[in-house]
């Protein structure tokens, strides 16, 4: 791992912005509401991070959901988040800085998200990640959320460069097992998940601040 890669692609929830625990918080009312009272964060962690609201609410409530039905569930869910959360946000430290570091490299970057648009939207506007993102991929652009690799490899397909040769930042046990899939090398972002987790599911490293980065990252990532 001592060349450079030719991008990366990150994660957003809980990689670019420490709000995995507004998400949880919704995601237990939500459960509660609809008499669902098994779910905890480490479960929310466990089995939803990473996947499509047209995943997890099926096997939240245990059936079918027609697709109106879905989406209204789904639009309640990201609206109570963005109610817990949007007063809150704040990047991860030291990431703009980072990303800018990449950027004087030359190194695309990508967001590859479950997210629904209107919560991307909020972090990328709210950071100003516009002018320093090369592509943004959201859930409607896949068939399948993590731990399935789509997300990835359509990251990487959109930035016309191979998955071999990008490196992923995730948060949760899902997108590292997506980006491993897809054929990446992953680095764990440690916010609700333990740094031991995320590596025993195949991150070559984890950081805490963008800012302090293991050696083994810069050499990856600036030839060090």
């Amino acid at each position: 791992m001592s060349s450079a890669p030719l991008a990366a692609v990150f994660d957003m929830d809980g990689t670019l912005v420490d709000n995995m625990g507004f998400h949880a918080e919704a995601w237990i009312q939500t459960a509660r509401r609809h008499g669902v009272f098994n779910v905890d964060v480490e479960h929310f962690e466990q089995h939803f991070a990473g996947k499509k609201n047209e995943e997890i609410f099926p096997e939240l409530l245990q059936r079918e959901i027609p697709v109106d039905e879905l989406n209204a569930y789904a639009w309640d869910k990201e609206a109570l988040y963005r109610e817990l959360a949007t007063a809150s946000l704040s990047p991860m430290p030291g990431l703009i800085a980072f990303l800018d570091a990449l950027r004087a490299r030359g190194i695309p970057l990508a967001i590859a998200t479950a997210a629904p648009k209107e919560n991307r939207e909020l972090v990328i506007e709210l950071f100003g990640l516009r002018h320093r993102i090369d592509a943004v991929v959201g859930a409607e652009d896949v068939v399948k959320g993590k731990p399935a690799p789509d997300i990835f490899l359509k990251a990487a397909a959109t930035l016309g460069i191979d998955p071999a040769v990008c490196v992923a930042f995730e948060d949760a046990k899902n997108g590292v097992l997506s980006a491993r899939a897809a054929g990446m090398s992953v680095v764990g972002v440690v916010t609700t998940t333990p740094a031991e987790r995320l590596l025993a599911a195949g991150c070559f490293c984890t950081l805490t601040d963008y800012g302090q980065r293991p050696a083994v990252l810069d050499a990856r990532l600036f030839g060090g």
